[in-house]
């Protein structure tokens, strides 16, 4: 059945975005807090197209971010939801929620940990739910350019449509790397990998904001998701998706 974006479901959406929880979908290796960084803070990212006349269709891209420090813990709360429909037809229905803890030792190493559970309607998974925990260590922290590294183990449980489902381990590495282009503009990639016996996704985010004011600014995005081997019901193994979408920031 079509689940078109009716106006009381986006703005069901719109509410609950922000409430629960940037990147990509993903937890990739994010750098330590700014020094002047405020206890609690977050963002919220949100897209919407809407075209009528010879073509009929809506696109609904949502992230949202929650971050508080407690002492050398830093806590981050995540979520995403995409939603496309062409012609009364959804293409392309995605959740995902996160939760990540990071303790900063002295010096530039850290040790992490993060749970994620997503719904992609289209991958031919039902649902999965990924554990990982591991090392990082933060490269490069400085005024213009960061860069952080981790890598660990973990674990994976897939629901896969018209199969069983299966328990898997999982070896997890990242990336995360911010270039502050200037003191409106910013470039940021990022990349991970997770493999398993089954298969392994990689995924990449490339992003590039400039800052409209204090709280607003406007974001370009490209992020590539790859599946060596997916179920045989999934539409493809590898997802592009671009999105031009506005931040907010606290």
């Amino acid at each position: 059945m079509p689940h078109p974006i009716t106006p009381c479901r986006l703005a069901l959406l719109l509410l609950v975005v922000p409430c629960i929880a940037q990147a990509s979908g993903l937890f990739y290796a994010p750098p330590p807090p700014d020094e002047e960084a405020p206890t609690f803070g977050g963002e919220a990212e949100l897209g919407y197209t809407h075209l009528s006349g010879n073509t009929d269709s809506q696109t609904l891209i949502g992230k949202s971010r929650l971050s508080w420090l407690t002492g050398n813990w830093t806590h981050t709360l995540r979520g995403e939801v995409r939603n496309v429909t062409r012609d009364g037809d959804t293409s392309a229905e995605q959740y995902l929620l996160s939760g990540r803890e990071r303790y900063d030792f002295d010096g530039p190493h850290y040790a992490f940990g993060f749970a994620r559970w997503g719904k992609d309607r289209f991958s031919g998974y039902d649902q999965q739910s990924t554990l990982i925990g591991g090392y990082g260590r933060d490269i490069l922290d400085g005024e213009r350019h960061r860069l952080s590294l981790e890598a660990g183990p973990g674990y994976r449980h897939d629901r896969i449509d018209e199969e069983e489902n299966r328990g898997l381990g999982v070896i997890y590495s990242a990336l995360d790397y911010h270039w502050t282009l200037s003191r409106f503009a910013s470039l940021r990639q990022e990349m991970s990998v997770e493999s398993t016996d089954e298969n392994t996704t990689s995924r990449s985010l490339s992003s590039l904001t400039a800052r409209l004011n204090s709280r607003l600014s406007l974001r370009l995005s490209h992020e590539v998701k790859h599946n060596s081997s997916p179920p045989e019901t999934a539409v493809a193994d590898t997802d592009n998706t671009t999105n031009v979408t506005l931040l907010y920031t606290w």
